[in-house]
């Protein structure tokens, strides 16, 4: 009768330290979709501003239509990618866009008038300060992310996790162009 009794108490620790490692699981991934909202939230902001920004640009800019035309491309793709939660493509179509913002406001920099357009200086700023938001949100999706990744492989949180159904998130990686020096001769030279 003690070695039943025993083995009840002991089989009802393991259930509430299973019950445990559940519920942080649980709380993981809760923390990893909120992060992902946070950056979801900024993107959706950016992507409404891009086409302000884009149109008091061609009221000056006639004859730099490509630059344009590739932030338009990007906005786009980074929009395709949100929409389907393809993290990857995400951190590239974010590459193409950063690239292309850049290359944009190089460029305004051969526009006096633009750059002295209040809605312009307006507009970047407000979409610079959203870029460093994104930033600062990818490192915090990034992070909750890797935490959550690490416990669902490790023991014995790994048996819970595959026993539920519980699942690794990919990091928000930076483009290879992204982390590239930056040729200060060529955006110089344009």
């Amino acid at each position: 009768m003690s070695g039943l009794l025993a083995f009840f108490i002991v089989l009802a620790l393991f259930a509430v330290f299973g019950v445990f490692i559940f519920n942080q699981l649980v709380t993981l991934k809760h923390n990893v979709g909120k992060a992902w909202s946070n950056i979801d939230i900024l993107l959706k902001q950016r992507h409404d501003e891009l086409p302000k920004l884009v149109e008091t640009c061609k009221q000056y800019m006639q004859f730099e239509q490509e630059t344009l035309e590739k932030v338009m491309q990007a906005r786009s793709q980074v929009a395709s990618a949100r929409a389907s939660h393809d993290i990857p493509a995400l951190g590239q179509a974010e590459g193409a866009l950063r690239l292309g913002l850049g290359n944009l406001f190089a460029v305004a920099e051969a526009y006096p008038e633009l750059k002295t357009n209040e809605t312009f200086q307006h507009l970047q700023a407000r979409i610079s300060g959203l870029e460093n938001a994104i930033a600062d949100r990818r490192e915090f999706y990034n992070d909750s992310a890797n935490v959550n990744n690490v416990r669902v492989e490790q023991f014995p949180d790994t048996v819970v996790a595959r026993l539920f159904g519980f699942r690794q998130f990919p990091l928000l990686r930076f483009a290879a162009e992204e982390k590239k020096d930056v040729d200060l001769k060529q955006l110089f030279s344009s």
